[in-house]
């Protein structure tokens, strides 16, 4: 099947954010060395770039607390980047000392979401994002940063791509950042307008790295990476058992899974480097960590190509068809 729809071999990279997004929704705090143990699990299946984690304050992310610990626990591979997200200088600060290969710097395209989430005016948190690029640059580390509701935010509806791109364009010359990641946090995208926005961005700033970040809250996570990729994008944040979520989308459901997607598009002729029976194990191994099943179709269902035995009776079905034929 491979190949068929989309053409043979060409590369895309999946970013696992599962570690972060997806465990800071859970209520069960998931033990600092199972968290270390994923983390290296993920990166033997093959995944290229892993967010591990959030310096963030204790009191506003309980479940990852561990921060430090984790991020100085991790087994590294040279070819695996190990990035956090950071909310500000201390955090960054945190996150230097801890190694972090990059930061993942966070604001919305929106005045309601990020005076919700962050408490802070965008004026405000582009001035403490640009403090901290400052930090992160004077010590060596990449800067990317994530661009929540950069598809509609849920309290104004949508978002004009030339206000995104505006931001964007700021990210990537007033701040230094690498790259940047325009994220669906609220489940709002659909296919043609993520075609538009990415054909957009890679017009408009072709030499700053563009991440695509989707929730699959009305179903069509999947739909928008494939809108994506056929626009030209090829980096997408997705979670292990498709953990994740957003407390300011009622009914959202988790981040994209990372073993629906590779599955997909395997199948699709595209190359993700992963070991899918590898990720798939790991979803399965959450399961008793978080105390409740994963939303992964995979896990439920299986790969495409595990095969299941004939029913016990088959040998005589087949005689009796071939008896009456």
């Amino acid at each position: 099947m491979s190949g068929a729809w989309f053409g043979e071999g060409r590369a895309v990279r999946l970013c696992e954010v599962g570690p972060r997004d997806g465990l800071q929704a859970e209520s069960a705090f998931v033990p600092t060395a199972d968290k270390i143990a994923l983390v290296n699990a993920l990166a033997r299946a093959g995944v290229s770039k892993i967010e591990v984690t959030a310096f963030v304050s204790p009191a506003a992310i309980p479940a990852l607390r561990d921060a430090d610990a984790v991020m100085q626990g991790i087994e590294r591979r040279a070819e695996v980047v190990y990035s956090a997200l950071v909310p500000n200088v201390r955090g960054a600060a945190r996150a230097i000392d801890a190694r972090a290969d990059e930061l993942n710097l966070v604001m919305s395209a929106s005045e309601s979401h990020n005076l919700s989430n962050l408490r802070m005016t965008r004026a405000q948190s582009f001035a403490s994002l640009r403090q901290v690029a400052a930090m992160a640059h004077g010590a060596g580390v990449a800067v990317n940063v994530s661009l929540s509701c950069a598809f509609g935010c849920p309290m104004e509806g949508n978002v004009a791509i030339e206000d995104v791109l505006a931001w964007c364009e700021r990210y990537a010359r007033e701040l230094g950042a690498s790259g940047v990641t325009l994220c669906d946090t609220t489940g709002m995208a659909y296919p043609a307008q993520v075609s538009a926005a990415t054909r957009a961005f890679l017009e408009r700033l072709p030499g700053t790295a563009l991440t695509l970040h989707f929730h699959d809250t009305r179903g069509m996570g999947l739909a928008n990476v494939l809108a994506a990729i056929d626009a030209g994008a090829r980096n997408f944040d997705t979670s292990i058992g498709g953990l994740g979520g957003c407390p300011y989308a009622p009914g959202a459901s988790g981040n994209v899974c990372t073993e629906e997607i590779a599955h997909a598009l395997d199948l699709c002729g595209y190359a993700c480097g992963l070991d899918l029976p590898g990720l798939v194990a790991q979803a399965r191994s959450l399961e008793p960590l978080i105390g409740h099943a994963v939303a992964s179709q995979i896990v439920k269902a299986g790969l495409c190509s595990e095969l299941h035995p004939r029913p016990h009776d088959f040998e005589a079905i087949r005689r009796r068809a071939l008896a009456r034929a």
